[in-house]
């Protein structure tokens, strides 16, 4: 990596760090956002159930139906996220999904802190894309963006919710649409009535230790 590239991914790094260690405010909450999608896939024959002494039997065949989004919204000081299931992922639908946080999720917060990374879609000029100006500014009047670097999607915590939700709930074959919805809404709500956070602990200071080769190396200043 050449050293203006570590300059670049060690500045968003120190900036998503510093995020993560503010303390918990109920009027400027932390969002964290991300999103990945999920194959729809419809079993051709009917499983045999499981019975005792004998696993269940899946057949490999299998039929797709085509894929569902997922945009993840994720409070992890307030142990709160909320997912939203759509057919597409465009501009478009992620300027939908932002508005839907703003309006419905948080609508008295003064000021949200949206942590993303830097898929081409997640920037605020996608809600000029979809919305008029005077709606664009007013939504994005209320928040306070923040990058993850790039290849440095690790460090968003919406992304280890989305891999918790896949692993607690999307690892099997799921139909149809309607069913994805069913699955993921009862996975949130579950979720978020046990009230689970996220604790972060990894620092700047940690990185700046345990990272060490991300960083630039200057070269020293002679004495004149």
């Amino acid at each position: 990596m050449p050293p203006e590239a570590k300059a670049e991914f060690v500045c968003a790094m120190e900036d998503t760090l510093e995020v993560y260690q503010r303390p918990y405010d109920e009027h400027r909450p932390l969002i964290c956002f991300d999103e990945g999608t999920t194959p729809l896939v419809q079993d051709v024959r009917e499983p045999i159930p499981v019975v005792p002494g004998r696993l269940e039997r899946i057949d490999y065949e299998y039929e797709r139906n085509g894929t569902g989004n997922l945009f993840m919204m994720c409070e992890p000081l307030g142990g709160r996220r909320e997912v939203l299931v759509t057919a597409r992922r465009t501009a478009v639908d992620y300027a939908e999904a932002i508005r839907h946080l703003v309006d419905v999720r948080y609508p008295q917060a003064e000021t949200i802190v949206l942590m993303q990374d830097n898929l081409n879609t997640h920037k605020l000029a996608s809600l000029y894309e979809a919305f008029p100006p005077e709606e664009a500014r007013r939504l994005i009047e209320r928040l306070e963006v923040h990058y993850t670097p790039k290849h440095g999607s690790w460090l968003n915590m919406a992304e280890i919710e989305l891999g918790v939700l896949r692993r607690q709930c999307l690892d099997r074959r799921i139909p149809d649409f309607s069913t994805l919805q069913g699955e993921v809404t009862a996975w949130q709500d579950d979720r978020n009535a046990e009230r689970v956070r996220v604790d972060w602990p990894f620092t700047t200071a940690d990185a700046r230790v345990k990272l060490k080769r991300l960083y630039p190396i200057l070269d020293p200043v002679k004495p004149k």
